[in-house]
C-alpha cells in the first residue's frame, strides 16, 4: 500500500508523518525495511521513526513508569480507548482493564500496539496482582472523604483505578483501596469524563514523580 493514500494511524488517508528514508537507508536492527522504503506514516514520536514495532516497545520498557492504570469495564465503557492512549502519552508500565475483556479500540488510535494492556475478571483478581507486586490501590472517585489529588502525595509505585462513566467504582474497589482521591471541580456537574479524568490524575503523578528531562 502507498502510505499516503491508505488510512494511517491518524485514520486519514492524508500523508502524515515522513516519506521514505532519503539516502542509503541505515541497517540498524531496530530499523524496519518496509518504513525505510515507503516512508512512516505513524503517530509516533520522531525519535521512534522508521523503527520496528517491536524495538519501539522494547524501548518504552525501559522508559515506563513506576504506576499502572486499571478500569472497571462492567457496562462496556467506552472511553476506554482514551484512557489507553493517555497511559502510552505518560508511559504507563501497564493500563488494566476490569471486568468485561472487550473494549472499544477506537479511540486508543493504535497506541494499544505500543501499551502493554492486561484483563482482570474482577477486583479480586487486580487485588491480587496489585499485592504480588507491592502496588498501592489509589482510587479516583468524587466521593465523601476522598483526599484532593491536587494537593494528595501519589504513592511512587500504584495503582491509579478508575470507575466508569456514570456509576463510578464499585462498592468491592472502593472499599480495597488503600486511599481515594477525587478531582476539584467548580461547574454544575457531578462528575468529568472518566478519560478525562484519567488523564488528570496521570499527570499528577508525573508532576510527583517523572523525570522531565527523559520527556520527549
Amino acid at each position: 500500500m502507498n502510505p499516503g493514500t491508505g488510512p494511517t494511524e491518524w485514520e486519514f488517508g492524508e500523508p502524515v508523518g515522513v516519506g521514505p528514508w532519503p539516502g542509503d537507508p541505515p541497517t540498524d536492527a531496530h530499523y524496519d525495511p518496509t518504513l525505510l522504503a515507503e516512508g512512516d506514516r505513524r503517530n509516533v514520536v520522531d525519535a521512534y521513526r522508521y523503527w520496528r514495532r517491536g524495538a519501539v516497545v522494547a524501548d518504552l520498557d525501559h522508559r515506563r513508569h513506576d504506576f499502572h492504570v486499571a478500569i472497571e469495564n462492567f457496562q462496556h465503557d467506552h472511553n476506554i480507548g482514551t484512557v489507553v492512549r493517555t497511559a502510552n502519552a505518560f508511559a504507563a508500565k501497564a493500563v488494566h482493564i476490569v471486568g468485561r475483556r472487550r473494549w472499544n479500540r477506537r479511540g486508543a488510535m493504535v497506541t494499544d500496539r505500543y501499551q502493554h494492556v492486561e484483563h482482570h475478571p474482577d477486583v479480586e483478581s487486580l487485588l491480587k496482582f496489585a499485592a504480588a507486586e507491592d502496588l498501592a490501590l489509589v482510587a479516583v472517585d468524587n466521593t465523601p472523604g476522598a483526599e484532593r489529588v491536587e494537593t494528595a502525595a501519589l504513592p511512587r509505585r500504584c495503582v491509579l483505578l478508575f470507575g466508569q462513566e456514570g456509576p463510578g467504582l464499585t462498592v468491592a474497589a472502593r472499599e480495597a483501596a488503600t486511599t481515594v482521591v477525587s478531582i476539584a471541580q467548580f461547574g454544575s456537574t457531578r462528575s468529568i469524563n472518566a478519560g478525562v479524568a484519567a488523564g488528570i490524575v496521570m499527570h499528577s503523578w508525573v508532576r510527583q514523580h517523572a523525570d522531565l528531562g527523559k520527556a520527549w
